[in-house]
């Protein structure tokens, strides 16, 4: 399994959708992504952590609240996995802000509200 499938995973998002079916004669788009509320589970899932995480701005926080590796190389692994660009990855700081912020993004993509502001 991706990292990336393993944050979605963890964050209950895409779990059910696979077996969701459109209804004959609807077409397909009328089954929506169930929408996840990423933020509340995060903020409860921070509220019972024993190390005060910063997720909203820091990947490996992020990772580290999601229970996942945040090392160097499984991050280096995920920015990989979602097509980083090359420059960004030769830098560590530059790669994971570029990271956080193309997770958050795929998240919303994959059903997770996100608030616009935690994108940008």
């Amino acid at each position: 399994m991706s990292l990336f499938n393993s944050i979605l995973e963890k964050l209950g998002i895409g779990s059910s959708t696979a077996a969701e079916v459109p209804v004959a004669g609807q077409p397909a788009s009328a089954a929506a992504i169930p929408v996840v509320d990423v933020v509340t589970k995060l903020e409860g899932l921070a509220a019972s952590h024993a190390e005060k995480l910063n997720w909203k701005a820091s990947i490996v926080d992020l990772l580290k609240l999601l229970g996942l590796d945040s090392s160097l190389t499984a991050r280096k692994e995920l920015a990989a996995e979602l097509g980083c660009p090359a420059q960004q990855m030769g830098d560590s700081a530059q790669m994971n802000v570029w990271l956080h912020k193309t997770v958050l993004q795929k998240l919303a993509q994959n059903g997770g509200n996100i608030p616009q502001d935690l994108m940008n």
